[in-house]
């Protein structure tokens, strides 16, 4: 039996980091929009085992992989004695904060529920997604969420009409940034984790309610200190994008991409063409329009 699955990346329009947890983890505060931008992933099941593999040669294949953890998560829950053949088509950029690993993750433990006549329910498979890793969860529905917690807690807000009709470029340089060393850099920045709790909801309430323009100044990402610190050239991309037609502009996630929000495509189109004539060519630079559209499987 064989399904394929579509599985979207994201951005953080907020990321505010409010402290450190009991369980080692960082008590997180995100407003979260999915991306329609996708890898996807072909399942088959086998008589045993798992088996991953990929169209780039970078991406592990092996238990380190989330899809990989996804699967063997879903079968140990689920009392599944038979395996499942995973390939993986790679289109969003590994340590760009994007989320892809974690989208991935979230892709598999739906398929699999699926191709399984859905022996688990809602509540099991987001228990599942937490334990597998914080973005985990976000990725298992698609519309625009406050994420709590570590990233658990989900809390879908209404459409951001401040973003109807816009373009977000996203801009990749050719390097990443693990998402562990990015948390162990806030160490350097005490400050940081000094912001007030409530900022996503607000955010998300002015986004929805009011223009870009009078909530672009409370876009917020607490890991841009150490990142922009170490790698200053993504604190350039920012500033340029600012000063050349962005609306907003924020590093994703744990970087290293850099997204822009444009007020349509050709600005965001010409501004992707200016960076790379300022900054190099990059080894990602795409532009998509907000909102999406986000089917999650294909034919």
């Amino acid at each position: 039996m064989k399904l394929s699955r579509k599985s979207h990346c994201k951005i953080n329009l907020l990321l505010n980091v409010v402290g450190q947890r009991a369980d080692g983890f960082h008590e997180l505060e995100m407003l979260m929009l999915p991306v329609p931008i996708f890898d996807r992933l072909d399942f088959e099941l086998l008589g045993y085992g798992i088996e991953l593999t990929c169209n780039q040669p970078g991406i592990p294949t092996d238990s380190s992989n989330l899809a990989c953890q996804a699967a063997e998560s879903f079968a140990a829950k689920a009392g599944v004695t038979g395996g499942v053949r995973v390939h993986l088509e790679k289109s969003i950029p590994a340590e760009g904060g994007l989320g892809g690993g974690s989208s991935n993750a979230a892709a598999t433990l739906l398929a699999l529920n699926e191709l399984h006549d859905q022996p688990l329910g809602q509540a099991t498979l987001h228990e599942l997604a937490a334990e597998l890793g914080s973005d985990v969860s976000f990725f298992m529905q698609s519309q625009a969420a406050v994420a709590k917690g570590r990233g658990e807690i989900i809390e879908p807000v209404a459409p951001l009409e401040a973003l109807a009709g816009k373009s977000l470029l996203l801009v990749r340089p050719g390097f990443g940034v693990p998402t562990p060393w990015a948390y162990q850099g806030l160490a350097k920045f005490p400050g940081v984790k000094n912001r007030p709790l409530g900022q996503a909801d607000e955010l998300a309430k002015r986004l929805a309610n009011g223009s870009l323009a009078e909530a672009g100044d409370a876009l917020y990402n607490s890991l841009e200190a150490p990142v922009f610190d170490k790698f200053p050239l993504l604190k350039l991309i920012k500033q340029h994008a600012l000063a050349n037609g962005a609306e907003a502009a924020l590093m994703c996630g744990s970087g290293s991409t850099v997204f822009a929000i444009c007020p349509d495509a050709a600005t965001a189109q010409s501004l992707g063409q200016a960076i790379k004539s300022k900054f190099g060519q990059q080894s990602f630079v795409q532009t998509v329009p907000l909102p999406g559209d986000f089917p999650n499987t294909v034919a």
